[in-house]
């Protein structure tokens, strides 16, 4: 009798374990192939451990970027600007710049409009009569832009021509518009004008106040334009004339010199402003030279005689 084939136990467990056919089967036993990673499966690890790397690699460099900013000190912030501060600027400022003198400015204000009056008439010396000479000189200012300027009578008046120069230089004949004999006033018109003719500013003499500083300018013994400066002396004075024939009430009285030349020419504030036409100088001893002492018409009288209206 044949005996049955018999199995070993490592072989039984072995062929359990493998899930063989079983007892019947003939064919030996025999464990499957090890499976091969596949291609991709390499390729998602290989990317997984480049961005692990990646992450890494931008952490760091955060980290050092945090330490950086921590090592270097921070810029403190700027100090508010006080009062002081532009105080002490203004005043170094005041220190090291050389600022033009309040006279000189009201000079450069006004100048513009200040014009060089001079009366002609025929010269004894010449018979046939076809020179005339200057019998008088005198200061104009402008008060309109189209060639209105106020003087003194007595600059023009008996005049055969009268002849104004204004600022640029530009010479002109002008007649006699309109006079106001109470107050020594002529307003003439210019018969020919710069293009660019500027006309002064009035200003109103109703918060003048002895002390305040004022400039005439005009061409003293014809020399000009000249500046001088001083101070108002005193309101609403009254002049008489050497002759006695004329008195002239509610003037400016100032200090600030002024001569023969001077009639007719502006008496202006530090801003420029007009506020009287200078008319005559005080001569206790017939002297034609000043001793400390002029007199202005107020423009608001002054202005009048042109036709401006008052302030």
């Amino acid at each position: 009798m044949r005996r049955p084939a018999l199995y070993s136990s490592s072989r039984r467990a072995s062929h359990d374990t493998d899930g063989g056919s079983g007892p019947g089967d003939t064919h030996p036993a025999s464990s499957p192939a090890p499976q091969t990673p596949s291609r991709w499966s390499r390729r998602q690890q290989r990317a997984s451990t480049h961005q692990i790397y990646l992450l890494w690699s931008v952490v760091g460099l955060l980290a050092l970027m945090l330490a950086l900013s921590l090592a270097v000190p921070l810029r403190p912030a700027a100090r508010p600007l006080t009062q002081k501060d532009i105080n002490a600027a203004v005043l170094k400022t005041l220190e090291t710049t050389v600022l033009p003198s309040a006279a000189a400015k009201a000079y450069g204000a006004i100048i513009p409009s200040v014009v060089r009056v001079v009366g002609l008439g025929k010269s004894a010396k010449n018979k046939d009569g076809k020179e005339d000479a200057e019998r008088s000189v005198g200061t104009g200012v402008v008060i309109v832009d189209k060639g209105v300027i106020l003087t003194n009578l007595h600059v023009v008046e008996g005049a055969h021509t009268i002849k104004v120069t204004f600022a640029d230089g530009l010479e002109s004949t002008a007649s006699i518009t309109g006079v106001q004999l109470e107050n020594d006033l002529a307003v003439l018109q210019a018969h020919k004008i710069p293009d660019d003719l500027v006309a002064a500013t009035l200003r109103s003499t109703a918060d003048l106040a002895p002390g305040d500083q004022v400039v005439a300018v005009g061409y003293p013994f014809g020399i000009g334009p000249s500046a001088s400066a001083g101070v108002i002396s005193g309101l609403q004075r009254t002049f008489r004339s050497p002759e006695g024939k004329q008195q002239i009430p509610n003037l400016i009285q100032f200090d600030a010199a002024a001569n023969p030349g001077n009639s007719g020419g502006p008496l202006v504030t530090m801003d420029g402003e007009v506020i009287g036409i200078v008319t005559a100088i005080y001569n206790p001893n017939q002297q034609r030279t000043f001793v400390g002492i002029g007199f202005a018409v107020p423009i608001e009288n002054a202005a009048a005689a042109a036709g401006v209206p008052p302030f």
